[in-house]
């Protein structure tokens, strides 16, 4: 039983992702990259995460592309039905690895838990993915966000994202280095 076996089967599945994203001018596997700004997140803020967290945190996309946006309706609904498929989707994939690796059924199970979010604000593990995952945003995929939608929309976003966070989450979230227009967006809305 590795912790670290598991990051690697992760990150193998991971690498099968058909999406890339361009990181340093170098195309690479969308989930992989975003795998490890999730992990490297944790890393540098919850330095002394217990390792069912890791594997969580790193799981939270695995093979995100297997059920597609397109497969569910459009419109609010259809997207938090699939947002929902999606997280038993990655729970169950990532409780199986664990298994094979020589994860307890409780682990394994424990950590499905984390990745379906489950008890957040009480469970202080799922909170933590939630912040993870939004500070991931905030730093990787926000600017890229704003430039598609309107201000009114990122505001929206960005308030509903703030809600799901800790307290910790907001402080580390204030301290981001932002370039000025998104720092502006984030500033509007939480006034």
């Amino acid at each position: 039983m590795s912790c670290q076996q598991v990051l690697d089967a992760i990150d193998h599945i991971n690498q099968q992702d058909p999406n890339t994203t361009l990181v340093n001018n170098i195309e690479q596997p969308k989930e992989l990259v975003y795998g490890h700004y999730m992990s490297a997140c944790l890393e540098k803020y919850w330095p002394d995460a217990n390792e069912l967290l890791q594997i969580a945190v790193r799981a939270q996309h695995i093979k995100r592309w297997h059920i597609a946006r397109s497969e569910y309706p459009s419109g609010k609904q259809g997207y938090l039905t699939w947002r929902k498929a999606l997280g038993k989707f990655h729970a169950e994939t990532t409780k199986e690895l664990m298994i094979k690796h020589g994860y307890s059924e409780q682990d394994a199970e424990q950590t499905s838990a984390i990745i379906r979010k489950e008890q957040l604000k009480k469970n202080t593990d799922s909170q933590t993915l939630e912040d993870v995952a939004c500070l991931v945003f905030l730093q990787h995929y926000f600017e890229e966000f704003a430039a598609k939608h309107s201000e009114e929309k990122i505001i929206r976003i960005l308030q509903l994202t703030w809600r799901k966070m800790s307290e910790r989450g907001h402080e580390i979230a204030l301290r981001l280095p932002l370039p000025a227009h998104l720092a502006k967006l984030v500033e509007q809305a939480l006034n």
